[in-house]
């Protein structure tokens, strides 16, 4: 039985001459599962399964630039004064939300120049996204980043005393956070899947639908991290973003069950109203004029 989660003792490994980063490598493999779930999907719904590359050949480029961004816009107080980091993506420092917002406006162009719909193409991409994210949050476990608080559960995680923060350098374990997160966007992708499955959500509903399940466990692994960030009001920035975000998503959603309830009490009603034809001798018939 173990007692603590060992972190790798370097962030890369050779592979003959080259050397490969693990970061980078979880969030290529990340990438590579997300374009198989989606060109599967695409397939299932009888659409070319070329579709999926060509989403990530536009989305995956400006996910990365747009989830850096986000990395720095929100973290901008680690990089005032050396600007120069904020180009060192491979030591870690991508923010998911950054990361979707610009590979939609990508997808977009994507769908625009391939005849293709936007909201089908982001209902297949729903499930495909946190399959990337669950295999790519591996990439902090190499780096030995964004752990959580101090723990003694038998799965914390060890962190090596130059990767600790000051006031906890004494700690040894810390909440394995990027675990935390990985295994709640497995869920997510089997819930995705489960709602489409059921076919109760119109065209464009199951990304929101990712968005809400993905702001909740965001919102509570967020909390327990530890790691340099942004507060405001006492709590952190992504606190706030994915709060927000969840309500956005959730009054989506609510709005989208009043019109769906609208629309069957529409029927309903046009169903049950039956026209009733006269009964025989209810008409006048009009009689010939008789001469007198």
């Amino acid at each position: 039985m173990f007692s603590s989660i060992p972190s790798p003792n370097s962030g890369s490994f050779d592979l003959g001459p080259l050397t490969l980063r693990g970061y980078g490598l979880m969030i290529a493999l990340g990438v590579l599962a997300a374009v198989w779930l989606a060109a599967k999907r695409f397939t299932d719904r009888s659409l070319s399964s070329d579709h999926a590359a060509g989403i990530a050949m536009w989305g995956v480029p400006a996910g990365i630039v747009g989830a850096r961004i986000y990395h720095v816009i929100t973290d901008w107080g680690r990089f005032t004064g050396n600007w120069g980091d904020a180009l060192k993506i491979w030591k870690g420092g991508l923010g998911i939300l950054g990361g979707v917002i610009f590979g939609y406006l990508a997808v977009m162009i994507y769908c625009r120049r391939a005849n293709l719909d936007l909201r089908t193409a982001i209902d297949v991409a729903a499930p495909a996204i946190p399959l990337a994210q669950m295999i790519g949050r591996w990439g902090n476990w190499f780096n030995q980043e964004l752990f959580g608080r101090p723990s003694d559960l038998p799965w914390a995680l060890e962190i090596d005393p130059e990767n600790r923060p000051a006031e906890y350098i004494e700690q040894a374990t810390f909440h394995p956070t990027f675990l935390y997160e990985s295994l709640w966007n497995l869920m997510v992708v089997l819930a995705l899947l489960k709602i489409d499955r059921m076919k109760v959500l119109s065209k464009g509903m199951l990304f929101v639908v990712y968005f809400a399940l993905y702001s909740i466990g965001r919102i509570w692994v967020e909390a327990l991290r530890i790691d340099e960030a942004t507060d405001i009001a006492g709590l952190r920035i992504n606190v706030w973003v994915f709060s927000v975000l969840l309500l956005l998503s959730l009054g989506t959603l609510f709005k989208f069950a009043l019109r769906e309830r609208s629309s069957l009490e529409s029927a309903e009603k046009e169903q049950t109203t039956i026209p009733i034809s006269p009964k025989d001798g209810d008409v006048d018939e009009e009689l010939p004029d008789q001469a007198n």
